[in-house]
């Protein structure tokens, strides 16, 4: 049975590991252990590598949630040793990926190490970083994908579609309709921070990159309680296009009533307001 591809062997000194987290503060990250004992297969038979396709001869890696709660047997053979599966994270860390990955036979190497099989990061890559990876490397992020993600490209790539000769929505300038409250909006942020309400337009701030849209002034409540939905997916490919959608997801509430005298701590439904 064919192997997967690998990189190389793995080297004692790609493991130090000193990262700036999300906030920006300095912080060791605590490595993934070298695993002694032998991995290569959980309660259940299950094993870290599948194999798929004509002849099964494509290699996936199967993640289980069920091996974060159990204890890995000591006489099964350490699939990581076997394959060489490392990852590595670059200007982010997420606690949560560091475990399941840890879990599951991976071991951590160096942010500025060219070994590895996964590279997870908060930022979007560089197009010749993109250029240089293998066929056995992936990341956690699609070339652009901040076309959608970020409100000002979402914006201007709607503006771009109204002007496409097969547009099937019209997205009308809602400043042309009435003069409702405004909600304006960085760019570039999340959690609710720096977002604020203005009467009128004309009252945004001209040397800020800022989202200007229009507040919905009777939303959907549920007994008087304004709330939102967050739902989880996964995106593994453009195109075609193909999303996975996780089964469960969040409900968010405000903890004051919405009424038309509302302050404006019940105007916005986030995480610092809500229980």
């Amino acid at each position: 049975m064919p192997k997967p591809q690998v990189h190389g062997e793995y080297s004692d000194t790609d493991s130090a590991v000193t990262e700036h987290d999300e906030c920006g503060e300095e912080s060791d990250i605590p490595v993934a252990s070298r695993l002694e004992e032998p991995c290569e297969e959980f309660e259940g038979k299950t094993s870290i590598i599948k194999w798929s396709g004509p002849n099964k001869k494509f290699p996936l890696i199967h993640f289980s949630p069920h091996i974060l709660l159990l204890a890995l047997p000591p006489e099964s053979k350490s699939e990581a040793d076997k394959y060489h599966l490392t990852y590595k994270f670059v200007k982010t860390e997420c606690k949560l990926v560091r475990s399941i990955l840890s879990v599951h036979c991976f071991r951590e190497v160096h942010p500025n190490s060219s070994n590895f099989n996964l590279m997870w990061t908060g930022s979007h890559i560089k197009p010749h970083t993109l250029r240089g990876l293998q066929d056995f490397q992936k990341i956690n992020h699609f070339p652009r994908s901040y076309e959608l993600t970020r409100k000002d490209k979402l914006y201007k790539n709607i503006q771009r579609m109204q002007h496409s000769k097969r547009s099937l929505m019209s997205f009308n300038a809602a400043f042309l309709k009435d003069r409702k409250p405004w909600i304006v909006k960085p760019v570039a942020s999340s959690r609710g921070r720096g977002i604020y309400l203005v009467n009128h337009p004309s009252h945004v701030p001209l040397d800020d990159n800022l989202l200007v849209s229009k507040y919905i002034s009777n939303p959907l409540l549920v007994d008087g309680f304004k709330f939102d939905l967050r739902l989880y997916i996964g995106v593994t490919c453009y195109d075609p296009v193909r999303v996975y959608l996780y089964e469960e997801g969040l409900t968010r509430w405000v903890d004051i009533q919405l009424k038309y005298s509302a302050t404006y701590f019940a105007v916005l439904t986030l995480l610092l307001v809500t229980k």
